[in-house]
């Protein structure tokens, strides 16, 4: 199993040269700019919900149902402590389950599972399960804890766990070893429980990394919620509904400028670059990521300021209002940059959780299969997938800023205050190809 072999397709596999791709990603960008400039005056995605309750129909009768969430949650905690079973007793080989659950099908499956089912990861929480019994044991209320949660803190501690979880996967050497990757889990879960004892569930809601990245893709999915009841929305008018808070920008850059180091570690430049360094392999790796993630945040904030606002906002309040713009391109560049990795390494992982001891066991009676490697053999199709999941990503990201934009800032500034955030996306745009195509 290799975890570190994301997936293949290069620019030598596109139907047309590299270079055509990206220039035909920046028009797309351009074009829809330009349309919506003449055709979207007004905003559409109102901040109050306007849902579909006759399309979730059935659906909604069974998700709404008493014993739904108590079994989704039973189904969730039950597979936890199957994994950490794994985590526990297993043996320290990449043919331990662990590995593939930790990095492939939690880290990478949340965007495609929160896509299809809203912010799953709040509903199968192992944290938020423990912390319910916990809580009821001692004849509390989960919700509410000793102290309100700070609002200052807002997203921050998030950002901080998503910046662990990227730096124990792609700077850490000893990321592929058992015992780090087992104590990083288990500090993950200690943190949680101890913050939920403090602020109750509204801390996961903020602090969780899992769950804040899982809540923020949920949001692009078509279902929400309106006085406790599923209803169908549209994804992008869901996406606006994004709770602002502090650190949501950071949130965005680390999972954006992580994901573009996982490729740029690889290129040439990079390579050459360490290779003649006497400086320590790891921090000049987590350096590297470090200053793509500032990147990132620091383009995107100078740009959605240098604008003009209307009275009684503040300049500062832009970037946290635009910052759901980010997640298509989040959602795009991960699509991207892992579909092969999740599609084979995900099945390889479910083979090995029917033997989770590497004893010959067969749990599941799947142990004697072999992934479908289909994928890799049309590189092709692996290739134009890519340039269309990030030109796709962006074009929904260009979307909802204008939209926003339309409703915060001036009429005078309303197509003139969107051409720096413009810029920032093409130039996220060609970054964002090159190092799939170009520089890996």
């Amino acid at each position: 199993m290799r975890l570190d072999a994301h997936g293949i397709g290069g620019a030598k596999d596109l139907p047309i040269p590299a270079e055509y791709a990206i220039a035909g990603a920046c028009a797309a960008l351009a074009v829809s700019f330009i349309v919506l400039a003449l055709a979207w005056r007004k905003p559409r995605f109102n901040l109050e919900p306007t849902p579909d309750r006759s399309l979730a129909g059935r659906v909604g009768d069974v998700v709404d149902s008493r014993w739904f969430s108590p079994a989704v949650r039973t189904l969730g905690f039950a597979g936890f402590v199957y994994v950490a079973a794994t985590a526990i007793f297993g043996k320290d080989t990449l043919v331990n389950p662990f590995f593939g659950v930790f990095y492939v099908l939690l880290w990478v499956g949340i965007v495609p599972l929160s896509l299809a089912f809203g912010p799953f990861y709040k509903a199968i929480s192992p944290v938020r399960t423990i912390n319910a019994l916990l809580a009821k044991l001692s004849g509390s209320d989960p919700d509410v804890g000793l102290r309100d949660y700070p609002s200052r803190l807002g997203y921050w501690p998030a950002a901080l766990g998503l910046l662990a979880f990227v730096w124990i996967e792609l700077v850490y050497p000893y990321g592929t070893e058992l015992g780090p990757v087992r104590l990083w889990a288990a500090a993950y879960v200690a943190a949680m429980l101890v913050g939920g004892s403090i602020w109750g569930n509204t801390f996961y809601a903020y602090a969780d990394p899992f769950e804040v990245y899982s809540t923020l893709v949920g949001h692009l999915s078509p279902w929400g919620r309106e006085d406790g009841r599923l209803v169908l929305v549209s994804p992008l008018a869901n996406l606006a509904r994004i709770p602002v808070a502090p650190g949501i920008v950071a949130v965005a850059a680390v999972l954006l400028g992580s994901t573009a180091f996982d490729s740029f570690k690889d290129s040439e430049f990079w390579l050459s670059t360490i290779q003649d360094s006497d400086l320590s392999l790891t921090w000049l790796n987590f350096a590297g990521m470090l200053a793509l993630i500032f990147t990132v945040g620091v383009l995107f904030t100078v740009a959605t300021m240098t604008t003009g606002i209307h009275e009684g906002h503040r300049r500062w309040s832009l970037p946290g209002a635009l910052a759901h713009s980010l997640v298509p391109i989040v959602v795009g560049y991960i699509f991207a940059h892992y579909l092969s990795y999740l599609v084979e390494q995900g099945q390889q992982t479910v083979i090995y959780l029917s033997d989770p001891f590497s004893d010959g066991s067969d749990y599941l009676g799947i142990s004697d299969r072999v992934p479908n490697y289909w994928l890799s053999f049309h590189p092709t199709l692996l290739s134009v997938t890519k340039v269309a999941a990030v030109v796709t990503g962006h074009v929904l990201a260009v979307i909802a800023a204008h939209d926003t934009a339309v409703r915060l800032l001036p009429r005078r500034h309303q197509l003139s205050g969107q051409l720096p955030l413009l810029l920032v996306m093409v130039g996220f745009t060609v970054g964002g190809l090159f190092l799939l195509f170009g520089g890996a």
